[in-house]
């Protein structure tokens, strides 16, 4: 099987996608016949200190069983996720597929989950690392589709997070203290309004700006605190950074736009509550 050539926006990519192909030639020589990017990496979005690798890895039939869980454990805790599909896969609708093979957050499983979002992401906006150009493929579009599936996602997950994190003693209540949490929820649900308004996919930092846009000034402090973080590639999913964050509030010089954490997570929350609702509006006018 062929190598690649380079062409990804950061160095740190091309390191993961070349230990990947490398790794996974040597396992089964001839398996992954595409090699797809989607996410931050192909959005133009990416930030080296907090972004995965999103891929698609595309073979010609399903992997035989043993091997991608062999090539996932070679690889380690590199931040390289996702899915594999069949040149087939690309032609239908994911949601006739069922589970494929997925890989998130360094753990590989046999029966992942499969979205619209990724077919629409490769189609409009794939890297192609190995094989024919993303905008050459034969591959599933159905808009109707994917903007049925951003409207049941808004409740499925991102209301349900919402309500978890309104408790100040779980989980998501403290990581929505962190700069991680105001991040995530912010450009997420923000991502999903911009996916119903326009019908494509955006990144974190383009539903941030989509969002100070189309929302109204109340909102535009949280979502500038939001971009801020984005930009600092410096808020991460752990304790400690939630203990570094701190500083921006109350270290000198204060980096935040806000005084205290708990005022923030108000405002990510409150701010998550309305981009939700609205969301729903603009399926529902469709």
């Amino acid at each position: 099987m062929a190598g690649w050539a380079a062409m990804t926006p950061h160095p740190k990519i091309d390191a993961i996608v070349e230990t990947y192909l490398t790794l996974a030639d040597a396992e089964a020589p001839g398996l992954v016949e595409g090699l797809y990017l989607e996410g931050s990496a192909a959005l133009g979005d990416y930030r080296p200190g907090a972004s995965d690798v999103d891929f698609i890895a595309v073979t010609s039939e399903p992997p035989p069983p043993g091997v991608l869980e062999r090539i996932h454990t070679k690889l380690g805790a590199h931040p390289f996720d996702g899915v594999y599909l069949t040149w087939d896969d690309l032609g239908r609708d994911p949601a006739e597929l069922g589970e494929r093979p997925r890989s998130q957050a360094g753990r590989f499983s046999r029966r992942g989950s499969v979205n619209p979002v990724t077919w629409h992401t490769l189609a409009r906006h794939g890297l192609t690392c190995r094989g024919p150009e993303s905008h050459d493929l034969k591959i599933w579009n159905d808009p109707a589709a994917l903007a049925a599936w951003t409207d049941r996602n808004l409740d499925l997950y991102w209301r349900r997070l919402v309500i978890r994190a309104s408790r100040p003693f779980t989980p998501w209540g403290l990581t929505c203290l962190g700069g991680y949490g105001a991040v995530w929820v912010v450009t997420g649900v923000a991502r999903l309004h911009y996916t119903l308004a326009t019908g494509d996919i955006t990144s974190k930092t383009g539903a941030g700006r989509h969002a100070r846009e189309v929302f109204p000034e109340c909102w535009h402090r949280v979502v500038d605190e939001a971009l801020r973080l984005r930009e600092e590639d410096s808020a991460l999913p752990s304790v400690a950074s939630v203990v570094a964050g701190l500083g921006d509030h109350f270290g000198t010089p204060r980096r935040s736009l806000y005084g205290s954490p708990f005022e923030r997570r108000r405002d990510v929350l409150g701010f998550a509550d309305q981009a939700i609702t609205a969301a729903h509006e603009l399926y529902r006018a469709r």
